[in-house]
């Protein structure tokens, strides 16, 4: 993927990230970037790897995985049947309709 073929477990702070690496993945993503841009973006990059490395040394082996730090609270509105719309309301303003149904035009041939 990237030229020096590095892995994230292999990455040392010495390592920098290239323009080239970031013109390639610019490319990849369709990003017209200029090149004061690519250069910014190496460096934020850099920036955060040299984060990671540190976080990678704290010991972790005691905290459990986690998914979600805070409780999950459902937040949708009960599901109640309610009366729905008449079909002649709805219909009323499409094109062409045909038994209580939308007609529109097929777009498989």
């Amino acid at each position: 993927m990237f030229s020096g073929g590095y892995k994230y477990a292999g990455y040392t702070p010495a390592r920098m990230i290239t323009r080239a690496e970031v013109a390639h993945v610019a490319r990849l993503a369709r990003l017209g970037l200029s090149d004061d841009e690519m250069d910014q973006l190496a460096s934020e990059l850099d920036h955060i790897l040299d984060a990671m490395q540190e976080l990678r040394q704290l010991d972790t082996s005691a905290i459990p995985p986690t998914a979600q730090v805070i409780p999950l609270q459902n937040v949708m509105r009960e599901d109640v049947p309610r009366p729905s719309w008449p079909a002649e309301a709805i219909l009323e303003n499409a094109p062409q309709t045909r038994d209580e149904q939308f007609l529109v035009p097929p777009v498989l041939e």
